[in-house]
């Protein structure tokens, strides 16, 4: 596709506002993952950018965004008021998906989602408006805040929680149960929520590029746009 990396900083279009987002494309490509954060988190989510290295060095283009406007934020920070906010953030997933499929870079490679907590709800309704969407994979997520759109999904998706978050581990498990699509639940043993203990995060990265590398074919056809 392009000789070398391309790395840049975005803005990306939804309604009136304007979402700011970092996008990294490596040489020869073979597909987009676009991060869907949550819980307040932004593009600047140290655990998210990790995993963003590791697909890149796996010739993934990436796009973190923030899902909240900079005066939503400032918000959120103080009352908490965006982030549970998941029709808000769904859309800006599909607006995001949509902006990609309209860049002279982006617009013929297969694309998927990576969604984490509240985000991961965001990357499935994505999936579920997108339905050519390649593959989602979940961190530590709320897969079940999706509703009824986890019955639309169509892409792959790979659901990774914590051995030791309990409660995260069962609202997971009911999600699988309402979606059609192919459904993996991947327990990383005596992590936590953030995935924090030593080489937890580490699994969630391979386990990442294992999922993709196996659905997120190059040469597809029918991209929206």
């Amino acid at each position: 596709m392009q000789h070398g990396t391309v790395v840049d900083a975005v803005r990306i279009p939804d309604g009136s506002e304007w979402l700011d987002g970092d996008l990294h494309i490596p040489a020869d490509a073979r597909g987009l993952v676009i991060f869907a954060h949550g819980s307040g988190s932004s593009r600047f989510s140290s655990r998210n950018r990790q995993v963003s290295e590791v697909l890149n060095r796996g010739q993934f283009a990436t796009l973190l965004l923030d899902l909240l406007t900079p005066a939503e934020e400032r918000v959120d920070v103080r009352t908490a008021a965006y982030r549970f906010d998941i029709p808000r953030l769904g859309r800006r997933v599909v607006a995001a998906t949509d902006w990609a499929s309209a860049h002279s870079m982006l617009r013929e490679l297969p694309f998927g989602y990576f969604g984490a907590s509240t985000g991961a709800a965001a990357a499935l309704i994505g999936a579920a408006e997108r339905p050519n969407a390649a593959a989602v994979v979940s961190r530590g997520g709320r897969p079940d805040l999706a509703g009824d759109a986890l019955a639309r999904v169509h892409a792959p998706t790979l659901l990774i929680v914590g051995g030791d978050d309990e409660p995260v581990i069962e609202l997971n498990q009911t999600a699988t149960r309402h979606m059609r699509a192919t459904v993996e639940l991947a327990v990383v043993p005596y992590a936590t929520h953030l995935f924090e203990e030593c080489g937890a995060l580490e699994q969630v990265q391979r386990l990442a590029l294992d999922w993709f590398m196996r659905y997120m074919n190059p040469v597809r056809e029918g991209r929206h746009g």
